[in-house]
């Protein structure tokens, strides 16, 4: 197929002209201000792809500055989750940063053709050309060179006040050196003036020789550009604040007299001595609290799997408090409710709050919530969605147990299911918008693939299990299905005789053979893509007596473009770009190749969407669509 040979095209050209094996990438240096000229030997248009993998979760670092001084302001410019950097940054979402104070910036960091970026849309505001975005407004999270190399439309040198382009950002993934180091991530650090490499290595708290081997340092370094610190761990808060200034040298005096001697001696036993009434105290508070734990007894919970089998006695407030305790030890991330509160946010679950089978949407401390009613085992739903914190995946944020049931407290996604936008009369979604839900689904489904730990196959992805917020950002949902990889190597299949999920959105080997891997998840995707094309239920698009994939190439056998019109939604008429359709057909038919190892990996199909939405919104701004 041509779609999978341009693709293994591009994957072996990338990994044959860079060895994995390097440890360093070159440094910018003062090539920023030189944009007709590309440098590519400096990583004038980004970082070379030379990691152990193609797309992972980094860091980028950014100084506020007005505008971009509070979380909704920084959030937008790099179109990220602001949930995600005030939580990551340890500020709510209205508070303001001090200026120049450095925030960090989640992003998923992915290989297009020779390097690293991670690619977002922006807007051009009156009097900025490609210099001053990369270096002003950005701050030199990206390059003139890979702005103008970005560019789709020559001459690139042009750009208008509100044209849309494509920020390929500066990032990088963890070679397999370092790797085999230890090293998970590659923090993009923003050089500002007065840095010098061993303040840089202080904030950190990093080796200077690691940083050195990242980033082949020169001498001297330069405002508006920036540098790779290599760490074991994500980066934490406590590193936006200036390094401490270094000790004064130790004053030059005469050798320590036997008077100062026994000064030393005397504070080393007060230690010593604070230290042992403190393990006193502390061991007299943990027996009486033990004591008094099991005077009151266990609460009555029938597994540690969150399947609770009979209805409990009525408790004292005590016990109440115990049996929130208990489920507070296992979920513990999330907020435990008492059930009244619940009660209070959904008008005791009216009807006028009620969503949709058994969700309802509550108010809790001013901020809308979704309320899903569970009777049954849960275990798996909670004990992955309490690990994730990712802007395309739907958030738990708490739960609540009452007479036999449980109550999973989710963000709130107001425009609702995608399945009711692409299938209801009345609604209506344009192209880029669809190509936008596309992108944030295969983005989601890429990072509980390859980001969380142990990886995960969700196993029901369809039209309902993916909602839509306010801005039309898609929200996976629906996990009860989950299932993790664990001790399963890359590219290998488990078996499983329980064989569940819905009819067209399950790939053939799953239903055939109970084989379970994440190719189940690319081909689900798949079918969704193509109910987003065309505007279809799978249902109406399956042939029982023949897979999906047989149909659908059926109906695309002569690949002209009277077939590909009569397949598009008719709801959008003309309004879409048609030079696009044809790509956004192949990445499906790739999905649902009946051989799940000749279909591709969610990073990949993350780049030529992100690639497809760059361009579609090109097209829109100059047709003047209207969204």
């Amino acid at each position: 197929m041509a779609f999978l040979s341009s693709l293994s095209a591009l994957i072996l050209f990338t990994f044959c002209f860079f060895s994995p094996s390097t440890a360093q990438q070159p440094y910018v240096g003062l090539t920023t201000t030189d944009c007709p000229n590309q440098h590519n030997s400096s990583s004038g248009l980004g970082y070379f792809c030379n990691g152990r993998n193609r797309s992972c979760q980094t860091y980028l670092t950014f100084r506020s500055t007005p505008p971009y001084n509070t979380v909704s302001a920084i959030s937008a410019l790099f179109s990220v989750d602001p949930f995600e950097v005030s939580q990551f940054n340890n500020v709510s979402e209205t508070s303001p940063f001090e200026t120049d104070h450095l925030v960090f910036v989640p992003v998923n960091c992915s290989c297009s053709g020779q390097f690293y970026q991670a690619n977002k849309p922006y807007t051009v505001k009156h009097g900025e050309n490609y210099l001053i975005i990369a270096n002003n407004t950005f701050q030199g999270l990206t390059t003139c060179q890979a702005l103008l190399n970005q560019s789709v439309n020559p001459p690139a040198a042009n750009i208008s006040t509100n044209q849309i382009i494509s920020v390929p950002l500066r990032c990088a993934c963890p070679t397999k050196n370092q790797s085999d180091l230890g090293i998970n991530y590659l923090v993009s650090y923003l050089v500002r003036q007065g840095d010098t490499f061993l303040i840089i290595s202080q904030t950190f708290g990093v080796n200077a020789d690691s940083v050195s081997e990242a980033n082949d340092l020169p001498e001297t370094l330069f405002p508006f550009t920036t540098l790779l610190i290599p760490l074991e761990n994500p980066p934490s808060t406590r590193q936006t604040t200036e390094p401490p200034p270094p000790p004064p040298p130790p004053p030059t005096s005469p050798p320590t007299s036997s008077k100062s001697s026994k000064t030393w001696l005397y504070a080393l036993l007060g230690a010593l001595g604070g230290c042992a009434f403190l393990l006193v105290v502390g061991s007299i508070i943990y027996c009486r609290v033990i004591r008094k734990r099991k005077e009151k007894g266990d609460p009555i919970l029938v597994s540690e799997s969150f399947k609770a089998r009979e209805k409990p006695e009525e408790k004292t407030m005590e016990e109440s408090e115990d049996f929130l305790e208990h489920i507070s030890d296992i979920a513990q991330s999330l907020k435990v409710y008492n059930f009244k509160e619940l009660k209070l946010a959904t008008d005791d679950f009216s009807a006028s709050c009620w969503i949709k089978g058994s969700v309802y949407r509550g108010t809790i401390n001013g901020d809308l919530a979704a309320i899903k009613k569970i009777d049954g085992d849960i275990s798996k739903e909670i004990n992955l969605l309490q690990k994730i914190n990712h802007s395309n995946v739907i958030r738990l944020s708490g739960v609540s147990f009452n007479e036999g049931y449980w109550y999973l407290v989710y963000e709130y996604a107001s425009n609702g299911p995608l399945s009711d936008w692409i299938f209801n009369n009345g609604k209506f979604l344009t192209w880029t918008q669809r190509i936008q839900i596309a992108l944030d689904v295969a983005t989601g489904l890429n990072y509980l693939h390859s980001f969380t730990n142990p990886s995960h196959v969700h196993k029901d992805i369809k039209s309902s299990s993916i909602l839509l917020d306010s801005d039309f950002r898609a929200k996976i949902a629906n996990f009860g299905l989950a299932r993790s990889t664990q001790g399963e190597s890359e590219g290998q299949f488990s078996l499983t005789k329980h064989i569940v999920g819905t009819i067209g959105y399950m790939a053939p080997e799953y239903m055939e053979n109970g084989l379970v891997s994440p190719k189940l998840d690319v081909y689900a995707f798949g079918v969704l893509l193509l109910e987003m094309l065309t505007g279809k239920d799978v249902g109406v698009l399956y042939d029982e007596n023949k897979h999906l994939s047989d149909a659908f190439s059926a109906v695309l056998k002569d690949e002209g473009q009277e077939s590909l019109r009569d397949l598009m939604d008719p709801s959008m008429g003309e309004n879409y770009p048609s030079e696009f359709v044809n790509f956004v057909v192949r990445i499906i038919e790739s999905c649902l190749e009946k051989n799940p190892e000749a279909r591709p990996h969610m990073d990949e199909i993350v780049q030529f969407l992100s690639r497809t939405l760059s361009n579609s919104l090109t097209w829109e701004l100059s047709n003047n669509v209207s969204r």
